[in-house]
């Protein structure tokens, strides 16, 4: 008789050896460079991204080849482990992010902010799938469709990023001002509308264009919206609240973990992106009142400490600044950032306009909303994944993340001294500090989540 199941041999000791010190030395890089960054002044992942920029062919195989391809050698199967580790970091990110999507916020605000961020939205995702029909061949991945790709750059010029919107209007006190609420509401509806987007272009580019395999893209995403609105919100509810009755310490951060790797599962197995599930999954447990969040603080700092700067020193692994040296590449990603920015800004801009705030309330609602930050570098990621952009047009995409996100507090600064205060601001000001001090009390610290 024969065994009806075969033993699978365990990684090989050396590849495991080489995924440690991998990690090992990517996380100690990251961590260094994420407080130099944050001393001077910058978010930390500038410095996350750096480290891992100085340990890939940007700077380490140029200098010491041998070193370079000894510890990260160019073979799918140890990268592959490497990523892995990086998933699993960005999926609970990403999640921790939908938890802080205050839709109480959204509803309040409504309409002006529908149309901050319709304007916000479309303006340079047009621009961005324009300017994606004009870019080059070398920057888009071999065998990748023209449109799929061009619509996936559109995507990446329309996000903008909440936990950096939200950790610079927490640095620089502007949390309460009118103009940093619409600046988080508007950015929220973005965030979700982008994630929509990555999920659709993704099913596309894996799918192709056919108008049979769109619609069934479109009724994955319908039937994932209803599941999340109806069952899901049931079942997240139900198993947070369990959670926190048995009284098991740790209980409700491992369910947490469960509920988001789930989701994440299931919108991946309706050929949407992983990430998106994960971000619906965040939101349904931030949005409900019957549950504790701070109680999943220990589980915050853990992904925010450790996995989130190992995916991005990762992600900075992945860039070859020494491709922008040739100055044909170069120009065409000074057009892509200045496509970004500008169609950010005057979509804000606009849309500020028509929401009936002054001029210099419209600029700073494009300064804010202008911040890419961490939501970029994961689409990003995902476009490498998908087999769209090659590396010197991710370098470039990632660029345009760290520069509009070091943009937006001097920004911010010159705009806002020219916006007077209100009484309104002055009482949301207290109870602000009221929140914070409360959040303080019970977890220790500031909220890690905004810090990227």
């Amino acid at each position: 008789m024969t065994s009806a199941t075969a033993v699978v041999a365990p990684i090989p000791n050396h590849a495991l050896m080489i995924l440690l010190l991998q990690a090992g030395v990517l996380l100690a890089a990251a961590m260094l460079l994420g407080q130099v960054a944050r001393r001077l002044g910058m978010p930390s992942i500038v410095g996350e991204l750096a480290a891992g920029v100085i340990l890939g062919p940007s700077l380490l195989t140029q200098v010491a080849p041998g070193v370079a391809h000894w510890l990260f050698p160019q073979d799918a199967a140890q990268m592959h482990l490497l990523d892995a580790l990086g998933q699993l970091g960005v999926i609970l990110l990403v999640g921790f992010t939908g938890m802080h999507v205050d839709l109480r916020l959204v509803r309040r605000q409504g309409s002006r902010a529908a149309v901050v961020s319709a304007a916000g939205l479309v303006l340079p995702l047009v621009l961005g799938v324009g300017l994606g029909f004009m870019l080059p061949g070398e920057l888009r991945a071999e065998g990748a469709d023209a449109t799929v790709f061009a619509l996936f750059v559109g995507v990446a010029m329309c996000v903008s990023a909440i936990p950096v919107i939200a950790r610079t209007l927490l640095d620089m006190k502007l949390i309460h001002r009118n103009v940093g609420q619409m600046i988080l509401v508007a950015g929220t509806i973005d965030d979700a509308v982008g994630w929509l987007l990555v999920s659709l272009i993704g099913a596309m580019a894996t799918t192709g264009l056919h108008t049979g395999e769109v619609t069934l893209a479109l009724g994955h995403m319908a039937i994932l919206l209803i599941c999340t609105l109806t069952v899901g919100r049931l079942v997240v509810r139900t198993a947070m609240r369990a959670a926190a009755r048995c009284g098991v310490p740790g209980l409700p951060v491992m369910t947490a973990v469960v509920l988001m790797l789930l989701s994440a599962a299931g919108t991946h197995a309706l050929g949407l992106e992983a990430v998106f599930g994960a971000f619906l999954c965040g939101v349904l447990i931030g949005s409900s009142k019957d549950i504790d969040t701070t109680a999943l603080s220990p589980l915050n700092t853990t992904v925010m400490a450790v996995l989130a700067p190992l995916f991005f020193a990762t992600a900075g692994l992945r860039m070859d600044l020494s491709a922008l040296a040739d100055p044909r590449i170069a120009l065409w990603g000074l057009a892509v950032f200045g496509v970004a920015v500008f169609g950010k800004f005057l979509g804000a801009f606009v849309g500020g306009l028509f929401s009936r705030m002054s001029r210099w309330e419209s600029l700073a609602l494009g300064a804010g909303m202008n911040a890419r930050g961490v939501i970029e570098v994961i689409i990003a990621m995902i476009g490498v994944r998908l087999g769209l952009l090659t590396v010197e047009m991710y370098s470039i995409v990632v660029l345009v993340a760290v520069l509009t996100s070091l943009m937006a507090p001097p920004l911010l600064r010159i705009s806002m001294n020219r916006v007077e205060h209100t009484a309104e601001e002055e009482m949301r000001k207290l109870r602000v500090l009221s929140a914070q001090d409360t959040t303080t009390t019970t977890s220790g610290g500031k909220d890690p989540v905004a810090h990227q």
